[in-house]
């Protein structure tokens, strides 16, 4: 069940920097995540492969940004049953480093 929070404040994006190691099961995690992602009003931005690096290492093959109202949202999905349900597939599948920042107001 979705758990809509609303505060006042800037809205929050998640960042995950994603090297796959097993596309197969990895495609099968995203497909499952999205439906968790739209309950908890999260909208994606960016999901895409061929990062190009700027600066720094790199070594990513995906990188996804999603917004969501606030950073109490974004937490509410990353802590949900229907998340932390599908969480184990994509750490079986990738390595992932992930961050939930606020935008600028």
């Amino acid at each position: 069940m979705s758990e809509q929070i609303h505060t006042a404040g800037p809205a929050a994006y998640v960042i995950n920097q994603i090297r796959i190691t097993d596309p197969d099961r990895y495609m099968t995690y995203a497909k499952a995540a999205l439906p968790t992602i739209h309950a908890y009003g999260g909208e994606i931005l960016v999901r895409g492969g061929a990062p190009e690096s700027l600066a720094g290492p790199g070594d990513v093959d995906r990188v996804v940004l999603i917004r969501f109202e606030s950073r109490q949202q974004a937490r509410a999905w990353r802590t949900s049953p229907e998340y932390t349900a599908i969480l184990p597939i994509r750490e079986a599948s990738s390595v992932s480093t992930v961050y939930v920042v606020d935008a600028a107001e």
